[in-house]
């Protein structure tokens, strides 16, 4: 496709955007009163609700038939492929690593946000601290994954042989033997997770910081009055009070989690026992062709996801 075609379909998509919110106000402009209202929030709702079941419903919906299927998507097996998922040793390493993941990120990443934030609120270099912790999360995370890839670089231990691996550098340094980090089964997973919590640590630092800066001044001045102490405050009066910040931390960390991709591709394309459920997904629908194993991944990561999702929502009305 030429450049000239591609700016062509660009006006193209722009002109039909506006030839379609026209149509609209135009519509919106015939009606007054409460029919009117009704008739704007219908006439606004009906193009958004199209390209939600054209954009997610129906690819939902046909995922989910295609689960079903053998791997070329001919002939129907039922819930073999979920059977496999829970049944082949593969697969089984595939949801223990998934497990990790969403049991080790949220919880870290949130308590060294947390920490974080306790301890530079109020600082002098509040905002310098702040910055340098929120960074990563400026950095996407194939390029976070590229960086760490560097990080845990391991050479051979020969004579004229320099690591280039920050890690491998300092245990090099200290005295000992350079370690492949990322081959050492489970433990290249814990790795690959330390990059997430590097970059979501600061995700939750902000917002946890905002909460904290929230709480009323005269609860914590009544809790001084009472002699509590650093760790009475943060147990009783600072961790209840941001609880539905700390929630609504853990579970959009938890979802993203769930989902991760990018950082296992780029750091072990899903090889030495490392991959997780976003990554198999792929590797079985666009490398092995499996597109029945591929859907019925897809369909399972969906539904771990969308109860986190639900719950999350649910906090948030509460906090409302």
């Amino acid at each position: 496709m030429t450049t000239p075609h591609k700016f062509l379909l660009m006006f193209e998509a722009i002109a039909l955007f506006v030839a379609v919110i026209g149509v609209i106000l135009f519509i919106a402009n015939q009606f007054s009163g409460r029919k009117g209202d009704r008739v704007v929030a219908l006439a606004f709702l009906l193009p958004t609700l199209l390209l939600i079941s054209v954009g997610l419903v129906y690819p939902g919906v046909k995922t989910i038939y295609q689960s079903l299927f053998n791997a070329a998507g001919d002939a129907f097996i039922g819930l073999d492929n979920y059977k496999t998922i829970f049944s082949d040793s593969d697969q089984i390493t595939v949801l223990r690593n998934t497990v990790l993941w969403v049991v080790i990120t949220p919880f870290v990443a949130s308590g060294v946000g947390l920490l974080y934030a306790i301890l530079v609120d109020k600082a002098r270099i509040e905002a310098l601290a702040k910055a340098l912790i929120f960074l990563p999360m400026a950095i996407s995370f194939v390029g976070a994954g590229i960086i760490w890839k560097f990080v845990y670089a391991f050479r051979p231990d020969q004579p004229g042989i320099r690591q280039i691996g920050l890690l491998n550098q300092i245990v090099v340094g200290l005295g000992g033997s350079p370690k492949q980090f990322l081959i050492d089964s489970p433990l290249n997973t814990i790795f690959l997770v330390i990059v997430m919590i590097w970059i979501q640590a600061g995700f939750a630092m902000t917002v946890l910081s905002a909460a904290i800066k929230a709480i009323p001044e005269d609860i914590v001045e009544a809790a001084r009055l009472d002699g509590v102490g650093a760790w009475g405050m943060f147990r009783f009066v600072t961790v209840p009070t941001i609880r539905p910040a700390l929630i609504v931390v853990l579970t959009t960390i938890g979802i993203g989690t769930l989902k991760v991709f990018d950082i296992v591709r780029t750091m072990t394309g899903g090889q030495f026992n490392t991959s997780v459920v976003a990554n198999e997904f792929y590797s079985q629908s666009f490398r092995s062709s499996n597109q029945g194993l591929g859907a019925a991944l897809a369909t399972l990561l969906f539904v771990l996801v969308v109860p986190i999702v639900f719950y999350n929502v649910r906090q948030l009305r509460q906090g409302e």
